[in-house]
């Protein structure tokens, strides 16, 4: 482990015991470290207003002296409320607090508090959300952080302030001070004062200014790096075997489309050139990037190498699996799987057949970046959704070859300026148009009042022989958003459907129930699959005809246009619904634009344009790395400067002998990454 302070496990923080630890490593926190930069989303503002100025509903702190005794009162499974008056001038006011039974300790007649909460108007009442001791300083911002059911709010909150109390004072700074006072940035210990307890809303942008270019500076550098080390050295010329490679070409039942044929040849060039390529394949969902990699795959095999191909999912490693050894197997290559679920004595013989070369072409998941993986000789490296990996995990498969060729590939397309900025030097292909013979899927945006028109669609489809996908974005009952579940849909549709069957699949099954279903599905057994996105990638059912994507306002542009991908793979026409009841004017602008085009590239364009910061759903699929407090295209330009920033660096040390802290941050950034 390196030797900092900051970087030990949280454990070293007093009162933090195993289970604690396992819980903050569900949000992704496991060292001191990650305590300290994990920064809030939003603040709420703590304004102290009179009684006579305040909004109902509105959020403030209100201050005045308890009235009445505290009185807890339980109702429900562990459910309290605690209530007091509050005079405040003239008036009395009731305090509630919810499942807080313990502060009843705290409050005393006749004591002065300040209490945050939502006021409510006609019952001269207040939800109090936090309690504020009269000593404490009730000014200022409240922080909210990203949590889950496994870490609560206040729980984190004090975990944070803990970490601050006893290790701010051995934060550095990374990023070099003439590169701060040039583009006026705080200090780290500055930016961590200031981001988890602003005084007000000003200081707050400023630290998260500061945040962002930092964030932004250390992704930039381990790209800089990566280039630098990589430029040192030339790759590999590979020879491969244009009369071996017509075979494949004969052997495919269709013909490649003239996109697919100009970036085969720049792959091709690029492989036969000495230097290591580097090559980004922008492609729409259905437009025949495996069948661009197979070539690649097969054009290493002829010249003597091993390929690796590398994916974010189980269910994608395993659906290219199947593809790739259905078209390489009869050429006599051997195709290999290996994921977090393959069984011990497989997985053996697979790092046998591995070093000795039996296996020419390797696919998986994280699993392929362990130390037991080793290549006889690795000469080409594929990712598949290269974002959903960090800069160490692919830099972690990309050296157990000497210098391979490095094939990243996207389903999400991102316009090139911003694909060359986020991923560094690569060349950017991009196929723009779908194979022969493909119909364009037929797509509309229904509301809920519009289901009698939707369920006729359906019964049409279902009467003609074809499948459906309903898809949902939740799995079980959300108290803050108002969804249709999976569970309820699946019940729904049963009732509904009662001649059909009707099968729920979801993220939380068990990787071979998962497989189960899906297989079903694929053979024809199950007629409805409701479903959450995690049929995104890995199913293709030619005979699913039709998809309804239920609250499709809750999805990005980007996993929409990806799930609808899943339809359309046959030769007959199909049919997309949006069912959605947006509030919002970019909702409802949203419903238009996926239900008029089909072309991903011009969804990327929008999605980017309309994608704000606090767009929940679909930020994995949205073709961009993802980043904690920056947004690469509402904080474009601050990327642009930390990568020019980043690379004069590493130019001028590119070992970073000078900046030792700096060096430490980014070797735990990639044991961070490396993270299976």
């Amino acid at each position: 482990m390196i030797e900092n302070a900051l970087f030990a496990p949280v454990t070293d923080l007093k009162g933090v015991g195993t289970k604690t630890a396992a819980d903050l490593g569900s949000l992704g926190i496991y060292s001191i470290y990650d305590l300290l930069f994990y920064f809030p989303f939003r603040y709420d503002e703590l304004q102290t207003l009179p009684l006579d100025q305040i909004m109902d509903g509105q959020k403030v702190v209100l201050k005045g002296f308890v009235a009445t005794e505290p009185f807890v009162s339980r109702f429900g499974y562990k459910k309290s409320r605690l209530s007091f008056k509050m005079r405040i001038d003239h008036d009395v006011i009731m305090v509630n607090f919810f499942n807080q039974p313990w502060l009843k300790s705290k409050i005393e007649i006749g004591e002065e508090v300040a209490i945050y909460g939502k006021y409510n108007v006609a019952r001269q009442s207040l939800s109090a959300f936090k309690f504020i001791a009269a000593k404490e300083n009730d000014s200022g911002m409240a922080p909210i952080y990203p949590v889950n059911r496994h870490v609560k709010q206040k729980k984190l909150v004090s975990l944070i302030n803990l970490a601050i109390d006893v290790f701010l004072d051995q934060v550095r700074d990374i990023v070099p001070e003439n590169i701060r006072e040039k583009y006026r940035l705080l200090t780290d210990q500055e930016i961590i004062q200031k981001m988890h307890h602003p005084k007000n809303s000003t200081e707050a942008n400023l630290a998260k200014r500061s945040a962002i270019f930092r964030e932004f500076f250390i992704f930039e550098l381990q790209l800089a790096l990566l280039a630098n080390h990589d430029g040192k050295q030339a790759g590999y010329p590979k020879n491969y075997d244009l009369k071996e490679i017509a075979q494949l070409t004969s052997s495919l039942p269709f013909e490649l489309s003239d996109d697919q044929k100009e970036v085969v040849n720049e792959i091709f060039a690029d492989m036969h050139s000495s230097g290591q390529m580097r090559r980004l394949l922008q492609g729409d969902v259905g437009s025949g990037k495996t069948v661009v990699a197979v070539y690649a795959i097969f054009a290493a095999i002829t010249a003597g190498y091993q390929v690796a191909l590398m994916v974010p999912t189980e269910i994608l490693a395993t659906q290219h699996f199947k593809k790739i050894d259905e078209l390489l197997r009869p050429l006599g290559v051997r195709v290999a799987l290996l994921t977090g679920n393959t069984k011990t004595l497989e997985r053996r013989e697979i790092y046998r057949e591995l070093m000795d070369g039996t296996i020419n072409v390797m696919i998986g998941t994280h699993a392929l970046i362990q130390e037991n993986v080793i290549f006889k000789k690795l000469g080409l490296v594929i990712i598949d959704e290269q974002h959903r990996f960090g800069v160490g995990q692919r830099q972690a498969l990309i050296n157990k070859g000497d210098q391979p060729d490095i094939l990243a590939m996207t389903a999400t397309p991102i316009p090139r300026t911003l694909a060359l900025t986020v991923y560094g030097d690569m060349t950017v292909s991009e196929i723009h148009h779908m194979p022969a013979g493909r119909k364009p899927i037929i797509s509309s945006w229904k509301t809920s009042t519009q289901m009698k028109d939707v369920y006729q669609k359906m019964q049409d489809q279902l009467d003609q022989g074809f499948q459906i996908y309903a898809v949902t974005p939740l799995i079980t009952e959300s108290e803050t958003l108002d969804l249709k579940n999976a569970e309820e849909l699946h019940a729904k549709l049963s009732h509904d459907f009662p001649d059909q069957k009707v099968v729920l699949l979801h993220g939380q099954m068990p990787g071979p129930k998962k497989d189960e279903i899906m297989i079903a599905f694929a053979s024809g057994e199950i007629n409805i699959l409701v479903t959450t996105s995690v049929i995104e990638v890995g199913v293709d059912v030619a005979n699913a005809n039709m998809m309804v994507i239920y609250n499709a306002d809750r999805f990005g542009l980007s996993q929409l246009h990806q799930l609808r991908g899943r339809i359309g793979r046959g030769k007959t026409q199909s049919y997309c619904v949006f069912v959605a009841d947006p509030k919002t004017d970019s909702g409802k602008a949203r419903m238009k634009i996926i239900a008029a085009t089909n072309d991903g590239f011009k969804l990327a364009e929008e999605d980017l344009k309309m994608r704000g910061e606090g767009d929940l759903f679909g930020k994995a699929q949205s073709g961009l790395p993802e980043f904690r407090v920056g947004d690469v295209v509402n904080n474009y330009n601050t990327l642009v400067v930390a990568q020019k920033v980043a690379r004069d660096l590493v130019q001028q040390d590119p070992k970073l002998a000078d900046y030792p802290t700096l060096k430490q941050v980014l070797e735990y950034k990639q044991l961070e990454q490396n993270r299976i």
